[in-house]
């Protein structure tokens, strides 16, 4: 079997502020295979997008005490220096954000934003290579949309705009933060339908950050599960939604809306909060919200559990 194209190992993410160290990503291990679709799940605080930046050393990470190994295309980017990992970053990783709006310039035309990620050409092929790329991705009457400014455009379409910004440089795996969250129900089946026709259109990687599990069934083919900076749960899809080993994952899976609910029915959630980095609990750190957790859950931290593909922390 071949390499991974991105394996991360123990990857840790250290920020210091008066002189108090605070570690939200935890060890945290995980690979994608070249072509392949995976997921990071979990709750808002987790540390998925923390872990997603610090790839690539994106702020916030840049400023930050990042470890472990992160091996890209057999390039270990925690190695490299800043110039370099831009360079990998530019050929090889893209990311697109949650948020359309505060990622595009408000007062440059989209054609010039996406023009600068193809500088290496002559100016005339960079217009052409703009429109083609607007058209790939959907947007209607691309000669016009080149032309637009952000504030012109609907969420979606500022998707799609970033989405053509990442395939300007044919990258090998595509990060996806959220991609859908400020939209309508019908533009995130469009991005997200997107996404998959790009993926396999151009043999892309995908890593997928999502809180919803519903975004991840049928699209991904495995998912790490993340609370607290760890990766608690990890296995392909379809086994970890039809047997979830972790009481989060569990958790998660129970709140998801079923569209054969009664009506009426009470959408189920998991009681409090994520903790704080700063003031996590002894134990395991899903302890205090966890309705299986007993006396010795509370003291000592879960044992790391396998099983053929399938990875869980837990006592019990």
């Amino acid at each position: 079997m071949s390499s991974p194209l991105l394996q991360v190992e123990n990857l840790s993410v250290a920020f210091t502020r008066d002189g108090r160290v605070t570690v939200p990503v935890r060890s945290v291990s995980f690979d994608i295979r070249a072509g392949e679709r995976v997921a990071l799940v979990g709750e808002s605080g987790c540390g998925k997008s923390l872990t997603a930046l610090s790839l690539a050393r994106l702020p916030p990470t840049d400023s930050a005490r990042v470890s472990g190994r992160v091996l890209f295309d057999g390039a270990d980017l925690l190695a490299l220096p800043a110039s370099a990992i831009r360079r990998v970053r530019g050929s090889g990783m893209a990311y697109v954000f949650q948020d359309p709006t505060a990622s595009l310039n408000p007062v440059m035309r989209v054609g010039d934003q996406i023009a600068e990620c193809l500088r290496h050409l002559p100016r005339r092929a960079r217009a052409e290579r703009a429109e083609t790329l607007f058209a790939r991705v959907g947007l209607p009457d691309p000669a016009r949309a080149v032309r637009a400014f952000p504030c012109e455009m609907s969420g979606g379409q500022q998707q799609r705009v970033m989405l053509a910004m990442a395939l300007a440089s044919h990258p090998k795996l595509l990060v996806a933060d959220e991609p859908t969250t400020a939209l309508d129900v019908t533009t995130q089946r469009q991005v997200l339908d997107l996404i998959d026709e790009l993926a396999a259109a151009y043999q892309m990687a995908v890593l997928l950050i999502t809180h919803n599990l519903g975004l991840v069934a049928g699209r991904m083919s495995r998912m790490n599960v993340m609370y607290a900076g760890r990766v608690i749960e990890s296995g392909s899809v379809e086994d970890v939604l039809a047997r979830p080993r972790h009481p989060y994952t569990r958790g998660l899976l129970a709140a998801v809306p079923m569209l054969d609910s009664p009506q009426g029915a009470v959408l189920r959630d998991i009681p409090g909060t994520v903790p704080s980095p700063d003031n996590l609990p002894d134990g395991c750190a899903f302890a205090p919200r966890c309705p299986d957790a007993r006396g010795l859950c509370r003291q000592s931290a879960p044992p790391l559990r396998r099983e053929g593909g399938r990875c869980w922390e837990c006592l019990l």
